[in-house]
């Protein structure tokens, strides 16, 4: 399900570091190091509560709030966040793979106390720009 956000980004103030982005829809808060940031903090924010929503069984709101009022100093934004997208792409349940491999391969990976899991994953990683 996709759902559109409008965000308000605050620059930081009395020496603070980080930008305060708050999402009024969802009464949710982050923060961010530059504009950039802040919209990808907000899309991680926004996914990490809603699938937690959805795992609890409560209705995901829609975004409603498209013009929120701000002081001068503050920025608003759209996120777009595609909740079944974020719960695919952070599901990190394990899952068995079977693969063949030479049987010298394996005696030498074995003897060397090689993790064939985490060479795959690895692997994968690398292979897929994961």
């Amino acid at each position: 399900m996709k759902s559109i956000y409008a965000i308000v980004i605050t620059p930081p103030e009395n020496g603070e570091k980080y930008y305060s982005v708050y999402v009024p829809d969802l009464d949710l808060y982050t923060q961010g190091k530059d504009i950039e940031d802040c919209i990808y903090m907000a899309k991680d924010c926004i996914g990490i509560w809603g699938i937690s929503e959805e795992d609890a069984r409560r209705p995901i709101p829609k975004g409603t709030t498209l013009k929120p009022a701000v002081a001068d100093n503050e920025l608003v934004s759209l996120v777009e966040v595609d909740f079944a997208a974020y719960r695919e792409k952070n599901d990190n349940r394990c899952v068995r793979k079977n693969c063949t491999i030479p049987a010298w391969l394996d005696k030498k990976a074995t003897e060397q106390g090689v993790n064939f899991s985490a060479v795959l994953q690895k692997a994968l990683y690398d292979i897929l720009d994961a």
